[in-house]
C-alpha cells in the first residue's frame, strides 16, 4: 500500500520536485516497457503519476485562487506576485481595453484603465475554478457602472501557470459586442 506524506513545499519548490518526479516516473516506465514488467507495477505508476499531476493542478488552482483573492481586496502587490514578470495578458475584442499586455506594468496599467473608467465600481465574482496540469480556468460574473448604466457579463478566464506563477491570460466575455460597447460609453 502506498502512503503519501505530503510536506509543505513552496509552489517553486513543488514544481521542481514535480519536473524530477515526473522525470523519475518517465525512466520507470520505459524500464517497464524494456524489461517486461509485471501489470501490477505498470499500474503502481501509472498511479504515482496520476498523484504527481493531480498535486500539480492543486497548487496552480492555489495559486490562481490566491490572486482572485487579493484582488478582491485591493492587495495588488499579493496579485502581481502571483504573476510571471513576462506574463501574457490578452483581452479581446475592440474596445479601449482591447489588446494584449505584456509584463506587470503593463498588466498594472490595465488594471488603473479599467478601474478609471468605471471609477472603482468594477466588481468580480468568482463562480467556480476548474484545473488541470498547467492550466486553470476560472468561471466569473464581472460587473461595473459608468455612464449611467450598469453592466454585468459571464466570463470564463483561462490561466496557463508554470514554475508557481501566471504566464499567461485570457478572456473570454458573455457578449463581447456589448462589453466593447459598454468599455467605449462617453461620459
Amino acid at each position: 500500500m502506498l502512503t503519501t506524506v505530503r510536506p509543505q513545499y513552496s509552489h517553486t519548490q513543488q514544481h521542481s520536485l514535480l519536473k524530477q518526479w515526473t522525470m523519475v516516473l518517465l525512466l520507470l516506465s520505459v524500464c517497464c516497457a524494456l524489461f517486461g514488467a509485471d501489470v501490477h507495477a505498470q499500474q503502481t505508476l501509472a498511479a504515482i503519476s496520476s498523484e504527481t499531476t493531480r498535486t500539480q493542478t492543486e497548487a496552480n488552482v492555489a495559486v490562481i485562487k490566491s490572486a482572485y483573492e487579493a484582488f478582491s481586496r485591493g492587495d495588488v502587490d499579493a496579485v502581481m506576485a502571483a504573476f510571471a514578470p513576462d506574463i501574457v495578458w490578452y483581452v479581446p475584442g475592440r474596445g479601449p481595453l482591447s489588446k494584449t499586455y505584456r509584463g506587470h506594468s503593463e498588466v498594472l496599467g490595465f488594471f488603473d484603465h479599467f478601474m478609471g473608467l468605471s471609477k472603482g465600481t468594477f466588481r468580480l465574482q468568482v463562480d467556480d475554478v476548474l484545473g488541470t496540469g498547467d492550466r486553470v480556468v476560472v468561471l466569473c460574473t464581472t460587473s461595473a457602472q459608468r455612464a449611467g448604466r450598469t453592466w454585468t457579463s459571464p466570463q470564463v478566464h483561462v490561466w496557463t501557470v508554470k514554475d508557481g506563477k501566471a504566464v499567461a491570460f485570457r478572456e473570454y466575455e458573455g457578449d463581447q459586442q456589448a462589453e466593447d460597447e459598454f468599455w467605449a460609453l462617453q461620459e
